[in-house]
């Protein structure tokens, strides 16, 4: 009888480790593409990942969201497979499904797919008051820093100075800081100014315009009319005023959506189940960032969404109702 009882109990060990390997074998890793730590995309990827973990005992997937180079990078990072998913302008998701600069040497990304859409972003201008910018033609001859490559910010200046007939060769120094490095270095005076593709209010902002005496400056003009009207993933937006010191009025500028992004490779059911943790989740999530404040359930799903959905987010806003 002894005999037996031990057997029995080596037996339920040995099946209960070959449940403990199917499980772990069946357990699934996302990796979110996001931006600089001081900036909105890494608070939103960061978000995501705590509700989509809160699941994981249930659906089995794990997300982690790291810092990266931002929305070009991360559209590059979702091709390569490096990425899951990626957070980005709409211009840029855009931009990616036709091929179009910065993606014309890849060429066009049939695949990319949307998810959901986030804030509404500004292209954002802050200036030491000392350095006399008052619009963006002041740039000219000035120290700038025109963001990382790889970035959104850098990628909506390109465009902005091609509808001016500019190059680097306008700025006495085109700097190529990350977002993390713009305000010590405005601070110090090592720029006069920096350039920012964000939602509001933003950290880095908030730095700069506390340890220094610095002004947003507005993005407007015949050259930038005729940018929106040629590009009609912009839309003409203003940084609401009082948010920073020393800045009350709106300054007006041009912007758009921040968007979630995957491939239509990706798992139907991870897209799901991780949006599925954001939207059973929203008023919490909209409280983790004053930038999330004012997200409506019906804009996240349309408003911004510069490529097909992908059919897991679809199956879950077909349940909802919603489409």
């Amino acid at each position: 009888m002894k005999g037996k009882s031990l057997a029995w109990v080596l037996s339920a060990a040995l099946a209960g480790t070959a449940l403990s390997g199917m499980a772990q074998a069946e357990e699934k890793f996302v990796t979110i593409g996001t931006g600089g730590q001081t900036g909105v995309y890494y608070v939103a990827g960061q978000s995501i990942c705590r509700f989509l973990n809160r699941g994981s005992a249930e659906h089995g997937i794990k997300c982690n969201a790291p810092a990266s180079g931002g929305g070009v990078a991360n559209v590059n990072g979702i091709r390569s497979g490096e990425f899951n998913f990626g957070i980005m302008q709409s211009d840029h998701q855009f931009k990616a499904l036709n091929g179009a600069a910065p993606f014309e040497a890849e060429g066009a990304m049939d695949d990319i797919r949307a998810v959901f859409s986030l804030q509404s972003e500004v292209f954002t201008v802050l200036a030491r008051r000392s350095a006399n910018i008052a619009s963006f033609d002041d740039l000219k001859g000035k120290r700038v820093n025109v963001g990382n490559p790889g970035s959104g910010q850098r990628d909506t200046l390109e465009e902005i100075m091609a509808v001016k007939g500019w190059d680097r060769s306008a700025f006495a120094l085109a700097a190529e800081l990350k977002p993390a490095e713009q305000a010590s270095a405005l601070g110090d005076n090592n720029i006069d100014a920096m350039t920012y593709f964000v939602g509001h209010p933003n950290g880095a902002i908030q730095e700069a315009t506390t340890t220094t005496d610095a002004v947003l400056v507005p993005v407007t003009g015949a050259e930038i009319d005729k940018l929106l009207a040629e590009k009609s993933y912009y839309t003409k937006a203003d940084i609401p005023g009082g948010l920073y010191r020393g800045n009350d009025q709106p300054t007006p500028s041009i912007g758009g959506k921040a968007v979630l992004s995957t491939s239509a490779k990706a798992d139907p059911e991870v897209v799901y189940q991780l949006v599925k943790s954001v939207f059973d989740n929203i008023d919490r999530f909209k409280r983790l960032h004053p930038a999330f404040a004012d997200l409506k359930e019906e804009d996240m799903i349309k408003v911004g969404l510069t490529a097909p959905l992908h059919e897991g987010a679809e199956r879950y806003y077909k349940e909802r109702g919603w489409l």
